[in-house]
């Protein structure tokens, strides 16, 4: 697994963004976070794409608070792109707390993972873990490892998913989602000969020789695949 691209070391962290598509969720959690940490701004996004934009365009906050269950992302694909933009650890929210979920949260770099009914106790022990460059669980996850015999675990598929960059995961996406080159260059608004080049690259990246085998891979880090055993 790739080493994060930002300090492990103890740090405090002032800002955060929340990516929740539930406004009501995201409100009760920003009031938290600035109630238990040294946490003052805290922005929100409703969308993975929406959020990316704003690292892009508003600067990097302190931390990431991230929900697996986005309008537009299935899975870890998530994780790792948030963690790729960020450069900051991400502190994985949710509802579906099976130690397989919690597993490949942290496989794909998250920081920590609390469970959406968590009290504001488990918030603030969260926030502090991460704060002194520790990985954050809750009480009686064990951690879980699958391996298969077709083609590359879980562990691994996320690790290949980790090389690649943003536009390149977001072009990944959408061949998943079965669109043809001419459709993602229109969705995009990128050329063609362009989006051929980024799934060459990423198919190099992935070590495939298929857009059947790439999507393979990216299938691997979603919650129907893992969940399913």
């Amino acid at each position: 697994m790739q080493i994060p691209a930002y300090s492990t070391a103890a740090r405090t962290f002032s800002s955060a963004l929340i990516v929740d598509d539930h406004p009501l969720f995201c409100d009760a959690l920003s009031m938290t976070l600035q109630a238990v940490s040294g946490i003052r701004k805290v922005d929100t996004e409703s969308r993975l794409e929406d959020a990316l934009e704003y690292l892009a365009s508003r600067g990097k906050p302190d931390l990431i608070i991230l929900d697996l269950n986005l309008p537009d992302v299935d899975g870890l694909e998530g994780v790792v792109r948030m963690r790729n933009a960020a450069k900051a650890p991400v502190i994985v929210v949710s509802s579906l707390t099976d130690s397989r979920v919690i597993s490949g949260v942290v496989s794909a770099g998250a920081s920590g993972f609390v469970p959406k009914h968590s009290q504001r106790d488990v918030f603030r022990i969260a926030v502090e873990t991460v704060a002194q460059g520790e990985v954050f669980v809750p009480d009686g996850y064990q951690k879980v490892a699958r391996e298969d015999a077709e083609g590359p675990a879980v562990d691994d598929a996320i690790e290949r998913l980790s090389a690649l960059t943003n536009q390149q995961a977001r072009i990944l996406q959408l061949v998943c989602e079965g669109k043809l080159n001419k459709q993602i260059a229109y969705d995009l608004s990128i050329a063609e000969t362009t989006v051929k080049a980024h799934v060459t690259a990423i198919m190099r990246k992935l070590g495939v020789q298929s857009r059947t085998q790439a999507v393979l891979i990216a299938k691997k880090t979603s919650f129907s695949s893992f969940l399913s055993e």
